[in-house]
């Protein structure tokens, strides 16, 4: 687990500093202030390897720095000589996934790097092609990839192996669906084939109006699916791991996802957080997870609500002063519905409508006050922009039609 990361002279801002919750750690603001650098960074503090890009100092920095606290304190310095960080001890006793907003996965296996030396042996980075179709290395199958796993451990009985991953693999599905109590439910469907050249059978999914291949669905699916796929494989891989091994499996799951609602419906929203917790927490008996989250959904927020705990929990808001970025650790305040949370400080909308309706009521607003309007010229230009962004029953009709009413007005 990681309890606190510290930036110095690389990143959006001279200096970052964050002490993260113990469960849940959720970062949000506006588009192009660090979130995902952080992100970045972090899996970096827990794996030792950048996903993408190694992070690089800023131009107006004299040293640049990274301190973070896991299983003791470590720092790095980024030599420039070199032009790369210095070498750090990595030893987290935990599982990480970290899920890139590219469909990417990246992810570090404790058992694993017990027995393999280097470390781009013990880390894996999976393309979003790599988990559907596999990869190999040196005449080794590094993953087979969802498609081959799938059908295979859907023939299985289900009382071998890869029955039972199968069996947990549906679980998952089920509990990451878009609205398991109405019906709306990922239900694995018969494997088929489909391409003249191509002899593999390929899984296929019940949506309700017919079963469609994998390779096929929707980016929300494909994103999901493959999301519960890995996990299945990774838990039962590190589970294989530790028994051959001879050593107990992790309690512990440290988990980033970069843009948690990424082509997600807002009825899928505001399930999928808390989904992909139970889910998490469900894989071994006391099982302990850390996510570290990036968002720009007011759904995702409001679904935390009811599970949020201030003792464990941070919320992290990224933001723009005076050309400096910079990062306040806020409290989560139930708001019960989510336009209220696109009117709070954390996404900052003056009003949850849209651009033409919130000129049209400012300028109402200001007419009103005795004051020159702003986008409109006169109150009949302000009456109709009205009309015509308002639907009938507007909370703001009232006040409105009262001072149209006046003499005078």
């Amino acid at each position: 687990m990681l309890r606190s990361l510290k930036l110095v002279g690389v990143g959006p801002a001279p200096e970052i500093e964050m002490e993260f919750g113990s469960r849940i750690n959720v970062m949000t603001g506006d588009n192009g202030l660090g979130k995902s650098f952080v992100l970045d960074v972090i899996w970096w503090a827990l794996s030792g390897t950048w996903a993408g890009l190694p992070a690089w100092p800023r131009a107006d920095a004299e040293e640049a720095r990274i301190e973070f606290n896991s299983n003791g304190f470590a720092a790095a310095q980024f030599d420039h000589q070199r032009q790369q960080w210095s070498d750090f001890v990595v030893s987290p006793d935990a599982l990480v996934m970290y899920a890139r907003v590219d469909g990417s996965v990246a992810m570090w296996d404790p058992a694993r790097s017990m027995l393999l030396g280097s470390m781009s042996e013990v880390v894996f980075h999976f393309s979003a092609n790599e988990i559907i179709h596999g990869s190999r290395q040196n005449g080794r199958d590094i993953i087979r990839g969802l498609i081959a796993d799938w059908v295979t451990w859907q023939e299985r009985k289900p009382e071998t192996p890869s029955g039972q991953a199968f069996a947990h693999l549906c679980r998952i599905l089920e509990i990451l669906s878009p609205n398991p109590a109405g019906g709306e439910l990922i239900r694995p469907a018969r494997a088929v084939r489909l391409f003249v050249d191509d002899a593999r059978e390929f899984p296929t999914i019940d949506v309700g109006y017919g079963n469609v291949p994998i390779i096929h669905a929707s980016a929300g699916l494909r994103r999901i699916i493959s999301l519960a796929y890995l996990t299945v494989w990774a838990w039962h891989e590190h589970i294989e791991a530790s028994r051959l091994l001879k050593q107990e499996p992790v309690r512990n799951i440290v988990f980033l996802m970069d843009e948690v609602e990424n082509h997600l419906h807002p009825e899928w929203q505001r399930r999928i957080l808390p989904a992909l917790l139970e889910v998490l927490e469900g894989l071994g008996e006391g099982m302990q997870v850390q996510a570290h989250i990036t968002t720009h959904a007011p759904m995702v927020l409001a679904s935390l609500e009811p599970h949020w705990n201030d003792e464990t929990d941070e919320l992290f808001v990224f933001d723009l002063k005076d050309g400096r970025v910079v990062l306040d650790a806020e409290e989560l305040v139930t708001r019960g519905d989510a336009s209220r949370w696109l009117t709070s400080h954390v996404f900052k909308l003056p009003m949850a409508r849209s651009i033409e309706a919130e000129r049209a009521i400012e300028d109402a607003k200001a007419v009103m006050r005795g004051e020159e309007p702003q986008f409109h010229k006169t109150p009949e230009d302000i009456d109709q922009a009205l009309h015509h962004t308002l639907p009938g029953q507007d909370p703001f009709w009232p006040r409105w039609l009262v001072f149209m009413e006046k003499p005078g007005a």
